[in-house]
């Protein structure tokens, strides 16, 4: 196997292992709701827990000259976008069994395209509007609306909410990376997030039994290190390669919902899940070929 295979193949094992820990984090702060434990002070210990890692990754990175910015106002941007998200997504978790939000999660890439378009005005083609509808089938069939619905509506709009905002922090990363490195980004966000959601733990913050602060800790931990490892498989494989991996949380939240929680899937959730995953992955396709194509482009004489 040569060089380049065996990077790629640290990649994808690198973001399997991110989707594990991930699906962990996720699964703790179902857990934490359980205890007591309000949204906003899960998405503060997620941050603040997290830092320590962010602080070592920063150090060992080169130190905190690689994290200066010209670009304050669009880290702020970031942060209120990745804060609205964290709190919605969250949420979600909290209101549905963990396959079922997980699942709906997987429509980023779907309103990740929409809001391209229709933001950014960015060329669309029928394929890639062709899986966005497949993918809307998918979550109708999914939620089976009308028909004895299994999942609280409630929890299926925040849900979906937290897709559309975290496609926007899509658009949002994409742009800040033409001129960011991703550990400047990483760092800012965390550290900068932690003002507002200090600020909201003055109303929402409460006392908690020493089991409960196992957990706190561990849901920062674990979450900061999926971020890390998300990162770095990042670094010897395009995201075409390795983002199809995200899929598998899928398989690990269905897991940890039997195990934890005595839940399994639905089996409208098995027949919808198939689609949209079909849909985020042409979509990944389609983009990582439009993207071949304009290098090619570039680089072609006229």
């Amino acid at each position: 196997m040569s060089a380049t295979q065996d990077r790629r193949m640290a990649s994808i094992a690198l973001r399997l292992f991110s989707m594990v820990l991930m699906s962990s984090m996720l699964a703790l702060v179902k857990i934490a709701d359980m205890r007591g434990v309000a949204v906003v002070e899960s998405v503060f210990y997620r941050q603040f827990f997290a830092l320590p890692l962010v602080l070592i990754w920063v150090v060992r990175g080169g130190g905190f000259a690689t994290v200066k910015t010209k670009r304050p106002f669009a880290h702020l941007w970031r942060m209120a976008l990745g804060m609205t998200g964290m709190v919605l997504n969250f949420s979600a978790y909290t209101l549905l069994p963990l396959a079922e939000a997980t699942t709906i999660g997987f429509t980023v890439p779907i309103f990740a395209t929409i809001l391209s378009a229709v933001l950014l005005g960015e060329a669309t083609g029928w394929h890639r509007w062709s899986a966005v509808l497949l993918g809307f089938v998918g979550v109708l069939v999914m939620v089976n609306p009308g028909v004895d619905n299994h999942l609280p509506p409630a929890g299926v709009m925040v849900a979906i909410a937290a897709s559309i905002t975290i496609a926007g922090i899509t658009i949002t990363l994409r742009q800040i990376g033409r001129t960011e490195d991703t550990v400047t980004t990483v760092f800012w966000f965390t550290v900068t997030s932690l003002v507002p959601m200090g600020i909201a733990m003055i109303f929402f913050g409460k006392i908690h039994d020493p089991l409960t602060w196992v957990v706190l800790v561990a849901m920062g931990l674990v979450g900061g290190a999926a971020q890390l490892a998300m990162t770095a498989s990042l670094r010897f494989a395009p995201v075409s390669v390795v983002l199809p991996m995200d899929y598998s949380s899928l398989l690990w939240a269905t897991l940890l919902g039997w195990a934890l929680f005595d839940m399994l899937p639905s089996p409208t959730t098995w027949l919808g899940a198939p689609l949209i995953i079909l849909s985020g992955l042409y979509i990944v396709y389609r983009e990582h070929r439009l993207q071949r194509s304009q290098a090619m482009t570039a680089v072609t004489p006229d």
